[in-house]
């Protein structure tokens, strides 16, 4: 994607730049949830937008919050 490309709403640079395929399009083609939809976005910016160990921690942070959903709803069963 070329830089005439970027648009900071529709395709911000930190998650296009260097990529043919936007992670928006990775979580909609994949059906993802919220969860792992926003821990594969924080993983395709990671440090290109904020701090790198930040960026991952979130995506961390996101897969945690989907285990404890599943747990949860395991544990109902």
């Amino acid at each position: 994607m070329n830089n005439d490309k970027f648009d900071i709403v529709k395709h911000p640079k930190h998650y296009c730049d260097g990529k043919t395929i936007e992670p928006i399009t990775v979580i909609q083609d994949w059906k993802l949830d919220f969860c792992l939809g926003s821990a594969l976005k924080y993983i395709a910016r990671a440090g290109k937008k904020d701090d790198i160990i930040q960026d991952l921690a979130k995506a961390k942070q996101y897969i945690e919050f989907e285990i404890e959903y599943l747990q949860e709803k395991m544990n109902e069963n």
